[in-house]
């Protein structure tokens, strides 16, 4: 299929005006990076899916039809944007841990760990009872079964997959759960009045949005309503971690506050944020907010009219739909490492050459957002949006492979696309990251706000 086919699957599935379509023009082709996966295809079509429905949005509320277009390989840089952040002229350090990656366990399979927050780090070296060390953490994992590893890490809570193939990820009860998943869905949870949007010259301007996600497709899909003109206010807790290099490049155009939320106080203060919220998006552990009284029906009782917005990392459905995870976990696990590695030959671990699922799945949470305030604005009613990790792998698998895409060119370095660099002085300092990748002809995607670090606003919306 071409893009702008699999682009038009997406949007009728999602019910948006169909002429819409006649408005997008998608450039280039794969391999736009050295992977036997349409990556760049991906990319385009999943950044023009939350681009073309910014558009139509903007057209319902009063704008006019306007030309969209996105060129394959600035998508497919974009799904790359934190490799090409850089603050007061110096890039900032590496976010990977130094034990996070593959391993082989005893049975010849690998794991890959995932240790970039210090509790997953820590709790990892526990059940190994072994050193922070790679070579300790290497020889430690020689004494498992990698599947049973695998279990006793998602037991302890911790972040960790073996290594699957296509066919061992299909015969998975997950793997067969996965597929039955809508790529987008869309869920009325709730009655309300429809809710037309006034003319504006922005296509979100004016709409509230409640970013509590971090690393990295809910920031993403922050990030992408905000280059729209909503009103993002990321909020976080003080107490748990997160990693720097990717806020600089997703908390773009956000306020940014902290609110604890295992506290009455921080519950108060996000219930009274949610009164005059349009959006209320969460990447937490499935159930996790529930518990704390946010779920998507409690939420839509507080705020009739809202669009609840959740991510996971393997689905509402099947055994593992419970399991935290990030993208190169859902790499491992269902099959796309060992497919890389085939195709390249190898027989170790082989990532795609981004983080294509988080950043696919970051733009579409956004376009399932703009659909579900599209619906709002039309037929009334609460909204759930949700997008899981693996579900967009499988969508990502499903377009097919690239006959010797490993061949493909290699990502540039910064020095090679400072046309599709943009500058700005924050209170962190100047801060260079990447353009946005679509280009709208009559409301350009623009982030207005600087950077804010983590905690630098009052949690509440600006007068």
């Amino acid at each position: 299929m071409t893009p702008q086919q699999i682009l038009s699957g997406l949007w009728t599935e999602a019910r948006l005006p169909a002429d819409a379509l006649d408005d997008v023009f998608l450039t280039g082709a794969d391999p736009v990076l050295p992977s036997s996966f349409r990556v760049g295809t991906a990319a385009q079509v999943s950044i023009a899916a939350s681009a073309l429905a910014a558009a139509s949005l903007w057209r319902h509320r009063g704008g006019h039809r306007q030309r969209v277009t996105v060129d394959m390989r600035h998508a497919a840089l974009e799904f790359l944007s934190e490799r090409y952040v850089s603050l007061a002229g110096e890039a900032p350090k590496d976010p990977w841990d130094a034990i996070a990656g593959t391993y082989q366990c005893g049975d010849g399979r690998w794991v890959r760990l995932h240790t970039n927050f210090p509790h997953h780090r820590d709790g990892i070296l526990r059940l190994l009872d072994c050193a922070y060390d790679k070579a300790a953490v290497a020889e430690a994992l020689k004494t498992w079964d990698a599947f049973a590893f695998e279990d006793a890490v998602a037991e302890a809570g911790l972040c960790a997959t073996a290594m699957r193939s296509f066919a061992e990820w299909d015969a998975h009860p997950q793997g067969q759960a996965v597929p039955t998943l809508p790529l987008v869905r869309l869920t009325r949870i709730g009655d309300a009045p429809a809710q037309p949007l006034p003319p504006a010259d922005r296509p979100l301007a004016g709409l509230r949005v409640l970013d509590l996600t971090r690393v990295l497709a809910g920031p993403v899909c922050g990030r992408t309503l905000a280059a729209h003109g909503a009103e993002v206010l990321n909020v976080a807790s003080p107490n748990l971690p997160n990693l720097p290099l990717l806020l600089l490049d997703t908390n773009r155009g956000k306020r940014s506050a902290f609110i604890e939320l295992r506290e009455p106080a921080g519950q108060a203060r996000l219930q009274a944020l949610l009164r005059d919220a349009d959006v209320f998006m969460q990447g937490y552990r499935p159930g996790g907010l529930a518990d704390l009284g946010f779920g998507p029906a409690e939420v839509a009782r507080q705020r009739p009219g809202i669009v609840y917005v959740s991510l996971s990392a393997y689905g509402s459905a099947g055994p593992w739909s419970g399991r935290r995870g990030f993208d190169s976990l859902v790499q491992t696990a269902s099959g796309f490492n060992h497919a890389e590695a085939a195709a390249a030959g190898e027989t170790a671990p082989r990532p795609l050459p981004c983080q294509a699922l988080d950043h696919a799945s970051g733009y579409l949470l956004a376009f399932g957002t703009l659909a579900a305030l599209h619906r709002r604005a039309t037929e009334g009613g609460s909204w759930h949006v949700q997008v899981s990790l693996a579900r967009t792998g499988r969508w990502i698998r499903d377009m097919g492979r690239v006959p010797d895409g490993l061949a493909g060119p290699p990502a540039p370095r910064r020095d090679e696309i400072a046309d599709l660099l943009v500058e700005s002085e924050g209170p962190q300092g100047r801060l260079s990251a990447l353009t946005h990748a679509a280009d709208l002809s009559e409301t350009p995607a623009a982030w207005t706000r600087p950077c804010a670090p983590l905690g630098a606003d009052a949690a509440e919306w600006p007068a």
